[in-house]
């Protein structure tokens, strides 16, 4: 695996990431960028391995700690939620990390990433909770992310002002949205909410339905998942980015 664990420095303090390069390569410069926003479990050893993944494609991925403001902290992605006290404290630390709270460290990622020779164009994806940090990506850095994907990502398009899909008209870039076939935290009226707010800004997109799949599908040490469903995912994050990126 070839990653480096960095700091950045951002305006509430110092957020620890991996960056990844493709494994064996000698120079990382000039590889498109990617941001992997991380799912609510936080940094761990099967975001690594998803991140490495991702880079021997050719990219050049960070893997920033989005709860950084709160200091050290361990879930396990099996287990947490079956202890109260742990859910209870990955929810709190979830609601303290808005998308905008997350889009203003946004900036300082994409800076570690161009520090670190990537290229102008950057692409973003997220899973969970990450979806929305994803698209909030794309409309608050219009130049510079080309492409944001999400997985099973939640409240995409809720009547919260921050809302993702209410800044669609901000997006430059292409948008994958890849839902769980059944997900209570992004039923079908939010889908289709999403497509209406991306279609009317005509941000080029894609939303697809997994079905069959759980929320969480895509992680492999989600206890939901599900191999046949994750390869698929990969298949198209890869050819989608592929298409934007390259």
């Amino acid at each position: 695996m070839s990653k480096r664990d960095i700091e950045i420095k951002t305006e509430d303090g110092t957020a620890k990431a991996g960056l990844f390069a493709p494994d064996g390569a000698s120079s990382s410069n000039g590889l498109p960028g990617v941001i992997h926003y991380m799912d609510i479990f936080g940094p761990r050893p099967a975001l690594d391995g998803m991140a490495q993944r991702l880079a021997d494609h050719g990219y050049l991925v960070l893997v920033p700690d989005l709860f950084y403001r709160f200091g050290p902290y361990e879930f396990d992605a099996r287990t947490s939620f079956s202890d109260p006290a742990l859910k209870e404290k990955a929810m709190t630390m979830l609601q303290k990390t808005p998308y905008d709270l997350t889009e203003k460290d946004t900036g300082f990622f994409i800076d570690a990433l161009t520090e670190n020779g990537a290229s102008k164009k950057i692409g973003t994806v997220g899973y969970c909770m990450g979806g929305g940090h994803a698209l909030t990506a794309a409309a608050g850095y219009p130049d510079r992310v080309a492409a944001a994907a999400s997985f099973h990502g939640g409240r995409l398009a809720t009547d919260a002002d921050n809302s993702p899909h209410k800044r669609a008209a901000e997006m430059k870039g292409a948008v994958y949205i890849g839902t769980a076939g059944v997900d209570n935290s992004c039923p079908p009226e939010q889908s289709a909410l999403l497509a209406k707010s991306l279609r009317e800004a005509e941000v080029p997109y894609v939303i697809e339905n997994y079905v069959g799949m759980k929320h969480g599908w895509a992680v492999p040490d989600h206890g939901v998942f599900d191999e046949a469903g994750s390869e698929r995912h990969w298949k198209r994050l890869i050819t989608f980015f592929g298409e934007t990126l390259k």
